[in-house]
């Protein structure tokens, strides 16, 4: 089986940039597995041709990536920036956001709690697809 991928290593740098704005470009370089110095060619090549930004904050640098850009092959040029990172936007190794834990609600003083399976009938609702 050969070694080859989907996406090129720009492909994974901007679609990684998109989902961790804050990353560090030797973090970028350990997930997409190459050189912090390719990183950082391929970010000053992104952003020359317009796809993305960069701005100070302190001493860290913030990555926005231009999602109204249109992508550049004839191929996929009716398509822009955005579709692409809102497509892919859920797999990867975007950060998990933190989930707040589940409460169960407390029963009302003074009235008893329904058994669980009365209550699972009683909210039972069906959907047509």
């Amino acid at each position: 089986m050969s070694d080859w991928t989907l996406f090129s290593n720009y492909g994974h740098v901007l679609l990684y940039l998109a989902r961790n704005p804050r990353a560090r470009l030797r973090d970028v370089a350990q997930k997409v597995g190459i050189t912090e110095r390719a990183v950082q060619k391929i970010v000053h090549d992104l952003r020359q041709a317009g796809y993305l930004e960069i701005h100070k904050q302190g001493r860290c640098n913030r990555y926005r990536v231009n999602r109204r850009k249109h992508l550049r092959h004839s191929l996929e040029s009716k398509l822009k920036l955005g579709q692409i990172v809102k497509l892919l936007q859920g797999s990867g190794d975007a950060e998990p956001k933190a989930q707040k834990p589940a409460v169960k609600p407390q029963p009302k003083p003074g009235k008893k709690e329904q058994p669980a399976r009365e209550r699972s009938e009683s909210s039972q609702h069906t959907l047509d697809f």
